[in-house]
């Protein structure tokens, strides 16, 4: 059984993700942890007061006294752990449907665990070796109402707040119903522009749109951003640590094409980048023209912070990384994944022309996204060993198993990959044509729909 996925651990709640079970994963983060004290958060599920307090007793009980912060945005979390110098626990799902919940572990610098951390964690949790406390020596528990306002507050100070200020911008946000509702229209605000929102009421139903800020979701904020003319719409997912952008016109922004217009800013010749093996030619392309380096890894925030971590070990300089979908690092700042100060950051570029005109270099690629499902193990075997075969035939592909299988064709590319987080199977394509990238989705589609 493995534990952790791309992404900490998520299921559906009570059927999936149980009590108990998140019990037993903070009894064992409470045990490896060298520290007498953490904290734990949630996202807006209705779920999350349930598992914020299974996983306070499972601190408690193996002697760790508990900072309750309660519903907090990663982000802030991160920014607690890290000012407190304490590990930590947010209980939240991020991007997946209401009926979701997960468990997202923070080390006591601020930042998502490694992979090798998460092992160690994971086999304390599969072989249930805890060092339970007495009952003189349980822990005790502290409520914090301060975690979000101090983020913000910390927040402003790291960015240029007069080129934001000055440029006048309106900025129409949709936090989601999400955690993002407690921070971000104050933040943003506080830059000096004005702010209109939609979803911005905390509801772990979400019923204004579904967390995942992809285009679809997002048609109400494409809506409000034509109807007000505004500069910029801004989106975050459940717990805000990812911001998709409609530009002025209300079209929304690809994410790639937002990865890639703040990486040309950020990196510089001999500098480095990190993302996932769903990489968009995008990036690839501005790498190529400042002459900085690429490195990949298999989806999921995780993998992406281990690499960044391992740069800096041999001293590389790597101030930017991300995937498309709206989770981008700016590692000088901060290694997590940010979305208020994502969107600041394109909010900066904003001062200097309007956002259809700074995406427009990184237009010209189509991508198409398919999901999936399976009902059992043995559909998704069948399923994976479809892809399998298929990418051993494919002998005008070059061909990647970092995570999945992608297969690049020099003009195009198309990644068939297993989710981390939910009980899917990914099919990703881009190319220079919206027909190409869609018959590369398809024809795998069709062959594992064959197989399943």
């Amino acid at each position: 059984m493995k534990v952790f996925g791309s992404s900490g651990t998520r299921g559906v709640a009570i059927t999936d993700l149980t009590p108990e079970f998140v019990l037993r994963v903070a009894k064992a983060a409470g045990t490896v942890w060298a520290t007498d004290r953490a904290a734990v958060a949630t996202d807006t599920r209705e779920t999350g007061q349930l598992f914020a307090d299974a996983t306070a007793a499972g601190l408690a009980s193996v002697g760790l006294d508990v900072d309750r912060l309660g519903p907090t945005p990663t982000p802030a979390v991160s920014h607690y752990c890290e000012t407190a110098g304490i590990p930590g626990i947010v209980l939240t799902a991020s991007h997946n449907p209401p009926e979701y919940n997960g468990v997202k572990l923070i080390g006591s610098d601020g930042v998502e665990l490694s992979v090798g951390s998460l092992e160690r964690i994971e086999e304390h949790v599969l072989t249930e070796e805890f060092n339970d406390a007495t009952w003189q020596t349980v822990g005790k528990t502290t409520t914090v109402e301060t975690a979000t306002s101090e983020y913000v507050s910390a927040l402003l100070e790291t960015l240029d707040r007069e080129r934001i200020a000055a440029a006048g911008l309106t900025v129409a946000l949709d936090p989601a119903h999400g955690a993002g509702t407690f921070a971000s229209p104050e933040f943003y605000r506080r830059l000096g522009c004005r702010v209109i929102t939609v979803n911005a009421q905390p509801d772990g139903h979400f019923p204004g749109r579904l967390p995942e800020p992809v285009e679809k979701n997002v048609g109400d904020l494409a809506a409000l951003v034509a109807a007000s003319d505004a500069d910029i719409g801004i989106a975050h997912d459940g717990d805000a640590d990812r911001s998709v952008f409609v530009d002025e016109t209300g079209r929304c922004i690809n994410g790639d094409a937002s990865l890639a217009a703040l990486a040309e800013t950020e990196l510089s010749a001999g500098e480095t980048t990190v993302a996932a093996v769903n990489v968009s030619q995008r990036l690839v392309d501005v790498c190529e023209r400042v002459g900085a380096d690429l490195e990949l890894t298999p989806i999921g925030a995780t993998h992406i912070i281990t690499r960044i971590k391992e740069l800096w070990a041999e001293g590389r300089s790597v101030p930017i990384a991300g995937e498309g979908n709206g989770g981008i690092f700016f590692p000088n700042h901060r290694l997590v994944r940010d979305g208020p100060y994502i969107g600041a950051k394109f909010l900066e570029l904003l001062a200097e022309a309007p956002a259809s005109q700074i995406v427009e270099p990184y237009q010209h690629y189509h991508n198409k996204r398919i999901n999936l499902t399976y009902d059992s193990e043995a559909e998704l075997q069948s399923m994976l060993t479809a892809a399998t075969e298929f990418a051993e035939t494919a002998s005008d592909a070059e061909v990647s198993t970092t995570d999945g299988h992608r297969l690049d064709y020099g003009d195009a590319w198309v990644l068939v990959r297993p989710s981390g987080t939910e009980p899917k199977v990914r099919i990703s394509s881009e190319a220079t044509t919206a027909s190409r990238a869609a018959d590369l989705a398809d024809e795998l589609q069709a062959v594992l729909e064959a197989a399943r």
